[in-house]
């Protein structure tokens, strides 16, 4: 060996050191040997975990990984595509390989998927859709037992155009959607134009195009036979609101902003019947509509000017009882039901519901809290009066009593 023949030239080598080196070194406990190596391998381990995240990231078509063994229930999203609902897209040894932590890092690498799905853990995700699901029987059973309780029998039983006017029609996803204004109404017609194919994305659609283009069909536009066929075959919606909150959002959004429509047709027949010494201004534009005015209008059996949609009860637009809706959605809750609702029908992955605010976007949203402001400028008699006008949306949909001095 070297250190011997170095010994035997010249002992300035340091053969004597070298020996006593070799021995020590021999006499090392087996622990030192195994945390050496288990500190090589973890290294290499880390470097190889490393390399693979980075690969995946940078991949345009990594995919969702479910936990093994685990998978989205079918029958709860029934047209969902398969690949959205498969256990694993991996070979199971890889899988092995891939820590928690790992997991959430591929996650993050899908941004398409991370549109249409909430980041969890697939049993989180599985209860969420169970919880909706039950959520959405329970809705429609009550919807049936009103009706049962309080429809009359006088009350026609066949639908007739007038009971569908409201009703949209996209007819590649079977989807029937009754337009209830201030519930989300403006983005769900965006949602139908996209599922059509007129438009690519929803955030693309103007205001004008959504209200004004006449892309959408009513289903009022089919002879009888269409309209009996597309209600026994085709998912039937409806998203409602609050009921006083709707209402508050309604007149903000016509009498607060300029309107040319709701000032001199709303605006002029309110102030001169329910304005004691009105300026001739506001005669003349209709603008400057209080908020007691608006209601004292609303509840007035011999109204100045008709009713209209913004503010019509929900049971009068899409006429529950004769039709038995298949999803019942809810404002406060628009964004996760209607995600959860276009998965169903098999919508594109990349669509989901839009939360933006086109009309006055600088305005806040109506909230509960700025509706009881607006009530607080109402007596008791106005409030309950209200109150009863609505009283049908309150009971059949499950909304609580806004104020706790109403009976």
């Amino acid at each position: 060996m070297l250190w011997q023949d170095c010994k035997g030239v010249d002992s300035s080598c340091g053969g004597r050191r070298l020996v006593r080196s070799a021995v020590i070194i021999m006499r090392l406990p087996c622990s030192f040997w195994f945390l050496l190596l288990f500190s090589t391998g973890g290294l290499l381990l880390l470097l190889h975990l490393q390399d693979l995240t980075e690969t995946i990231q940078q991949s345009p078509d990594a995919k969702l990984i479910f936990p093994h063994g685990q998978s989205m229930n079918k029958e709860l999203c029934p047209h969902c595509p398969d690949i959205d609902i498969q256990a694993s897209v991996l070979p199971a040894k890889l899988q092995a390989q891939i820590t928690k932590n790992h997991r959430k890092l591929l996650l993050k690498s899908s941004s398409s998927l991370n549109q249409q799905l909430i980041i969890a853990p697939a049993g989180q995700a599985k209860n969420s859709i169970k919880k909706l699901t039950k959520v959405q029987q329970s809705r429609r059973r009550l919807m049936r037992e009103v009706c049962a309780k309080y429809r009359s029998s006088s009350i026609a039983k066949a639908v007739t155009h007038q009971h569908v006017s409201r009703i949209y029609v996209e007819d590649t996803h079977k989807l029937l959607y009754c337009e209830v204004p201030k519930a989300g109404c403006s983005n769900w017609k965006r949602v139908l134009m996209v599922l059509q194919g007129q438009a690519v994305s929803t955030g693309e659609i103007q205001h004008e195009q959504v209200h004004y283009g006449n892309h959408l069909k009513r289903l009022d536009s089919f002879d009888r036979q269409g309209i009996a066929h597309r209600l026994k075959t085709y998912t039937k919606v409806l998203f409602l609101r609050e009921p006083f909150e709707r209402l508050v959002s309604a007149f903000r959004d016509k009498f607060e902003s300029p309107n040319s429509y709701y000032h001199p047709v709303f605006g002029k027949p309110i102030i001169s019947k329910y304005r004691s010494n009105a300026s001739k201004l506001a005669l003349r534009t209709g603008e400057g509509v209080t908020f007691k005015e608006f209601v004292q209008y609303l509840l007035d059996v011999h109204r100045p000017v008709g009713m209209d949609i913004h503010w019509e009860p929900v049971v009068q637009l899409c006429s529950p009882c004769l039709i038995d809706y298949d999803f019942i959605g809810k404002f406060e809750t628009i964004e996760e039901e209607a995600n959860l609702l276009l998965r169903r029908i098999g919508a594109p992955a990349n669509l989901t519901f839009p939360s933006f605010k086109d009309r006055n976007p600088n305005a806040a949203r109506t909230s509960a809290r700025i509706t009881k402001e607006y009530f607080s400028q109402l007596n008791l008699t106005e409030r309950q009066r209200t109150y009863d006008f609505y009283f049908m949306d309150y009971l059949m949909f499950n909304y609580s009593k806004p104020f706790a001095d109403l009976y």
